[in-house]
């Protein structure tokens, strides 16, 4: 069955950076394009960034525009998420989701992200 395990989540002062990690495994990978998601209080999960396939399309939500990158490994089956310039609006629990937009086909279970000085 398809699993996303996400992490490197943890506490960063604001500023700082953290790149998170996930493994995929259950599907093939290569061919799906994948996203980064995280938890709104308010506004339920929105989309954090997404890439397509073969990693040549990307697009961010226009609160980390500039400072977040996502990437991939398609050799190793794995989906990143370098988060630079940190900011107390980006605590959220994250999560790894198969798919290019709302709704996602699968998502994991996430990977708490805290800033704070």
């Amino acid at each position: 069955q398809v699993q996303l395990v996400e992490s490197g989540g943890g506490l960063a002062q604001p500023g700082g950076s953290l790149r998170l990690s996930c493994e995929a495994s259950g599907f093939t990978f290569s061919t799906n394009h994948m996203s980064w998601a995280r938890q709104n209080p308010e506004k339920g999960l929105e989309r954090v960034a997404s890439i397509s396939s073969d990693g040549e399309v990307s697009i961010y939500a226009d609160s980390v525009k500039g400072r977040f990158t996502i990437s991939r490994d398609n050799a190793k089956k794995e989906l990143y998420l370098q988060m630079n310039s940190l900011i107390p609006e980006d605590t959220r629990m994250y999560y790894c989701a198969k798919g290019f937009g709302i709704p996602f086909d699968y998502w994991g279970q996430g990977t708490q992200v805290t800033v704070s000085s």
